[in-house]
């Protein structure tokens, strides 16, 4: 079982903390749709399976960027694309970002229509003043009436992202944008600190002093009074950015971090076998013209078992489930797994990981060093 990830390099404004290949001219539009359906055409199947159809697909995720930019037609091209190449699981969980400012009544029936069975909203805020000082298309009323929407139309499977620790988020407003979540009884929400990327309109304007810089200590006390709120509301906080209620995880992204392969089509997107991780060009040009000639623009590297421990590290130790010992011993062997618990002992007298079942999990507190306790035990 493998999955999809579709990138569409495409926004209508680009916000200013963005750092992922997208552009705002719809020009190439078109051009890279079709681009995208001779990508999936040309794709060797994972392992070098040639056979037709040879790969059942479990999930499939258009992300970007903006897919809901995409018409009905857009989508129904790059279905037909996949399903002559693969075969979809009867449950593939099927999945669309979309901004509010997209959606609408008809929009959804069409994306219904195709086959998306849920979607991932960006609404980052409930608040007018956080929208535009971030520069998002949509409004705070947007925001609301989109899930009011997405109900109505039949979407039980659906997430939303929102961002905490910008300059302009008192707690109490994050309280208030937490409680809608819970309110709504939004399945599903994605939530990610306000990182202020190289390269982008935010470093920019900071470096500028225009815009105030992030309070780290502000971030972390936002995000502990989300664990708290979440956990009281009865959701499950399955990876350090993600929280779900009961059976709503996204499996598109726990197969990420469960080490599956997957596909990735369209300009920057990352495919991975197990073992060897490839990357398409990140320039919607160069990705048209090379498709053009029957060629797909990517990079490719080979990881080394080492590197391939490290990933499974970074990746569990952000999950609920953590770090399997035992399949780190099954795998790599006992020596690895003898490595990891030495390494980790630090963490465990200050109460930052635990040892549950011989995995490795970490604490309330130790989620807010995940970044930091994954490097200290890499190889």
């Amino acid at each position: 079982m493998s999955g999809i990830y579709i990138h569409i390099p495409f926004c209508k404004q680009a916000c200013h903390y963005c750092n992922f290949h997208f552009s705002t001219s719809l020009s190439q539009k078109d051009e890279l749709v079709i681009a995208l359906v001779k990508e999936i055409n040309l794709t060797p199947y994972i392992g070098g399976i040639m056979q037709p159809k040879a790969e059942v697909i479990e999930t499939i995720y258009f992300g970007g960027g903006t897919p809901s930019i995409l018409s009905t037609d857009d989508l129904k091209l790059i279905f037909e694309a996949l399903n002559n190449k693969f075969v979809i699981a009867a449950d593939a969980e099927i999945t669309l970002e979309a901004n509010p400012d997209d959606i609408n009544k008809e929009k959804l029936l069409e994306w219904k229509s195709v086959g998306i069975n849920r979607l991932s909203v960006g609404i980052q805020s409930f608040l007018e003043e956080e929208l535009i000082w971030m520069n998002r298309a949509h409004t705070a009323n947007e925001s609301l009436l989109c899930i009011d929407q997405i109900k109505a139309a039949g979407f039980t499977n659906f997430s939303i992202d929102l961002i905490y620790g910008s300059p302009l988020l008192s707690d109490n407003d994050w309280k208030r944008n937490v409680e809608i979540v819970i309110e709504k009884n939004i399945p599903h929400i994605s939530c990610y600190a306000l990182t202020v990327e190289p390269k982008t309109a935010l470093e920019k304007m900071i470096a500028l002093q225009k815009k105030e810089d992030v309070d780290n200590d502000k971030q972390a006390r936002q995000f502990l009074l989300l664990m708290n709120w979440m956990e009281k509301a009865g959701y499950e906080h399955y990876e350090i950015s993600n929280f779900a209620k009961p059976g709503m995880r996204s499996r598109h992204n726990s197969s990420y971090w469960q080490q599956k392969y997957y596909y990735g089509f369209g300009p920057s997107a990352h495919s991975f076998d197990g073992k060897k991780r490839k990357w398409n060009i990140a320039n919607n040009a160069l990705y048209i013209a090379a498709l053009q000639k029957n060629t797909i623009p990517f990079e490719e590297e080979n990881l080394t078992p080492v590197q391939q421990l490290n990933e499974y590290i970074m990746t569990a130790i952000r999950t609920i489930e953590g770090i399997d010992l035992e399949y780190v011993r099954l795998q790599y062997g006992e020596n690895f797994a003898e490595q990891v618990i030495t390494l980790s002992d630090k963490y465990i007298s200050s109460k930052k990981l635990k040892i549950e079942n011989d995995k490795l999990v970490l604490t309330k507190e130790g989620k807010l060093f995940a970044d930091g306790i994954a490097a200290d035990l890499f190889f």
